[in-house]
């Protein structure tokens, strides 16, 4: 089930995306690229009536990423343009032609016209604009300049425009040497390129305050909402130091470092940046001067927060205990209730390492509401829900206290948490078995449309929340035998969230764990083996849980009944009681395949009343199918038959394809066993009826490719009919048998000794 605390992390850079910097001397300046952004503003002035509506919404569209973002060559600019409106690019391209061959008073009475843009009773541009205030920066940089600054500007733009012009002749030389197919794969590949390459973006030199907020702030917000479109961490650390190396004191430079290395899992460079953040934060008094003489303390106690988060997300509780310490301390000097409301959400995470305990959750849910922090109280509410779904509680009691968190999310519009409410849900009906329910829900986080506004292009939807309702979609259609629909939702889960994202782990285990039940269906335990050592790394419970699997379907009972047991002893301490379940009906399989038939049954008892206990329904089923098989192989089918008619309409409703066919071949062993005292017309209607269901399981064995189990099918379903006289259906199946039985190895173990 996915944490729902990765949240909670306290983010002071980011206030509604926007990231507040305030510690550049200078506000701008006027750049070669900023100069054809200048022109382009009066050529779209001059164009006036003559643009088309659909073209100026087109043009203003792309005008606000120019003038906030840094800068770039000016074939990209052109390119932008044209896509937008092609005789504007034209224009601006021969302006600048003329202004970049001719003289410097030429640059000179550009900026002496740019003015008139202001004058007369209609202008054609508001001074309080975006594109006003624009205008109106460069006009006072400009008119700052000493002579010899102007004259470098002036010579800077004949290098920026002369560098388009070199690339657009290598271009036309190349287009001659090139056949027209070629070029044509070329421009197609182009136009599927992003607005933005990495290259593109780079800051080659000192930014100016405002190129250098939309930078951070957009950084910022994609590695939240949308980390595919964002800068690979190594090159957004690059161009984060080429920016600390012209300003060391950028405080949010050092937090966006900060949540890069969080990406890589980076612990040194993640503390490192962290402490780096408060300190600059601190020396260069943006806290004081927003918070008055509150801002030097706060700092410090969220400094303190967030260290603790940092170690706990990393796993040093110790330390995390000791940093937690000291933010509580400093808050309660400061009487500062939001920061002591963050650090008990905090608390709780680290003592639910230590033991269960929902005091202090239902005290911060409580002291959360009542300080007005819905955000908190949500996390605090699903997180109590979380707890009591492992503890066995009543879903239909867990569903009425998500239905009140729900309500705290639409009521103040927190759609990051409506996200993990569902997926919640989607993991809580998992676990109690109910695949049916959870589908439901995850399709309905799937085509739900984010409440937040995000820029175009940028998919809200790309959180943790969706990558668990993805991975869980991926098994659900994989436990059915949609081992396809199963591939391409991983496949998509790859694209969304490639190896190096921080949420890549989920869909790398559940990958794993598909492949794994693929190889064991098909018989290839060797390439099963293999892939233990994977979801070892990944999970090591689960994979110790699968190496004794590969180990008891390899027939080394004594070396899985060992680490069965071991593991037994660590999911009992650990409070896993789904492991615990699991681990429970493995061990009675290996009694079985050891003929201990009357010690495997208070084995399924304990499980059974485990099961029930916590209300795991499906796992309940499967052993009642487990007690069903025991009562058949100690020889009273008929008490097995009643059992399973308890037991078999949740399998067959909500469990995997692999679990349907067992229970339907189950059912008719016992049919079989049960007609040995009927009169014979009986008995015949009895052996008929096994028969169908003995096509039904083969039907299912087929669709999940569990050849092992088929040959078993057919080799029963063959001594059925030559029981019956039907030597024709005997034959075939007989065929059937032996083509199976070439293909797999024989282990030497009876068939009645065997349920799954």
């Amino acid at each position: 089930m996915a944490s729902v605390h990765e949240s909670l992390y306290f983010n002071p850079m980011l206030t509604n995306g926007v990231v507040h910097a305030n510690v550049f001397g200078v506000r701008d300046w006027v750049t070669p690229h900023k100069m054809a952004l200048l022109v382009l503003l009066s050529e779209l002035g001059r164009a006036g009536a003559q643009l088309g509506l659909l073209e100026r919404r087109r043009l203003n569209r792309l005008l606000l990423p120019l003038l906030q973002g840094p800068d770039m060559a000016l074939s990209r600019l052109r390119k932008a343009i044209e896509e937008c409106c092609p005789h504007l690019a034209g224009s601006v391209h021969i302006r600048l032609k003329l202004m970049a061959e001719g003289e410097l008073k030429d640059m000179e009475q550009f900026f002496d016209d740019l003015s008139d843009s202001f004058s007369g009773t209609e202008p054609e541009v508001h001074k309080t604009s975006v594109v006003g205030l624009f205008l109106r920066h460069m006009i006072l940089a400009y008119n700052k300049l000493s002579f010899s600054q102007v004259y470098k500007l002036y010579t800077a733009l004949q290098q920026y425009f002369q560098k388009d012009e070199k690339k657009d002749g290598a271009d036309e030389s190349e287009m001659e040497l090139t056949n027209p197919e070629e070029l044509d794969g070329k421009m197609e590949k182009e136009e599927l390129d992003g607005p933005l390459r990495e290259e593109e973006i780079a800051c080659s030199g000192p930014l100016s305050q405002k190129q250098a907020e939309y930078f951070l702030s957009q950084q910022a917000s994609l590695l939240k909402n949308d980390e595919t479109k964002a800068l690979t961490p190594a090159f957004l650390q690059k161009e984060l130091n080429n920016l600390l190396k012209f300003n060391p004191d950028f405080a949010e430079a050092h937090y966006l470092s900060y949540l890069n290395s969080l990406r890589v899992q980076d612990v040194f460079s993640s503390t490192h940046s962290l402490l780096h953040y408060f300190d600059r934060l601190i020396l260069t008094g943006a806290e004081s001067k927003s918070n008055g003489d509150e801002g030097y303390g706060r700092s410090l106690r969220y400094a303190a927060l967030n260290l603790a988060a940092l170690h706990c997300r990393f796993g040093h509780y110790q330390q995390a205990e000791l940093a937690l310490q000291e933010a509580i301390r400093i808050a309660q000097e400061s009487n500062d209730h939001v920061c002591l409301q963050h650090c008990l959400s905090w608390l709780y995470i680290l003592e639910q390492k230590i033991f269960d305990s929902c005091v202090l959750l239902e005290h911060s849910v409580n002291k959360s509401l009542h300080f007005g922090l819905p955000y908190l109280a949500s996390l605090g509410i699903q997180s109590l829900v979380q707890q009591r779904a492992f503890a066995g509680k009543a879903a239909n009691k867990l569903m009425d206290a998500l239905k009140d968190s729900d309500l705290l999310h639409w009521k103040h519009s927190l759609s990051e948490l409506i996200d993990i409410s569902i997926a919640q849900k989607t993991a809580i009906w998992r676990l109690y078995g109910r695949s049916t329910m959870a589908l439901q829900q995850a399709q309905t986080l799937l085509s739900m449309n984010s409440l937040e506004a995000v820029n175009v292009g940028v998919q809200q939807n790309n959180t943790e929340s969706f990558a668990v309702v993805l991975c869980h979609l991926a098994e659900l259609h994989a436990e059915q035998g949609y081992f396809a629909a199963a591939s391409e939702i991983l496949k998509h889960l790859k694209e969304r969230f490639p190896p190096n994202s921080q949420h890549a782990q989920l869909w790398m285990l559940f990958d794993q764990k598909i492949q794994f039940e693929r190889a064991m269906n098909d018989g290839r335990y060797h390439v099963a083996d293999s892939l233990v050592a994977g979801i070892t790394a990944l999970n090591s419970i689960e994979g110790v849980y699968r190496k004794a699997i590969v180990l008891k379907a390899q027939n080394q009972m004594s070396e899985a009944h060992k680490l069965l047991q071991k593991l037994l002893i660590h999911c009992q301490k650990i409070k896993n009681t789904e492991m615990v379940i699991s681990v429970l009906l493995s061990i009675a399989e290996l009694y079985w395949r050891s003929s201990c038939h009357t010690i495997a049954l208070p084995v399924l008892l304990q499980a059974l009343a485990l099961a029930r206990e916590y209300s795991l329904q499906y796992l309940a089923s499967e052993t009642v199918l487990n007690l069903a098989f025991s009562q058949l192989i100690l020889g009273i089918p008929e008490q097995a038959l009643n059992i399973l008619h308890m037991a078999i309409e949740p399998v067959l409703a909500h469990g995997a394809v692999l679990d349907k066919g067992c229970a339907m071949f189950l059912v008719a062993k016992c049919q079989v066993a049960s007609a040995a005292s009927y009169t014979p017309q009986k008995k015949i209607e009895a052996l008929e009826s096994a028969i169908l269901n003995l096509n039904e399981a083969k039907a299912y064995f087929a669709k999940v490719d569990c050849k092992e189990q088929l040959r078993d099918v057919l080799y029963f379903q063959a001594r059925l009919f030559h029981t019956l006289g039907k030597t024709q259906e005997r034959n075939k199946c007989a065929m059937l048998f032996r083509q199976l039985h070439q293909e797999l190895p024989a282990h030497g173990v009876p068939l009645i000794n065997a349920f799954k």
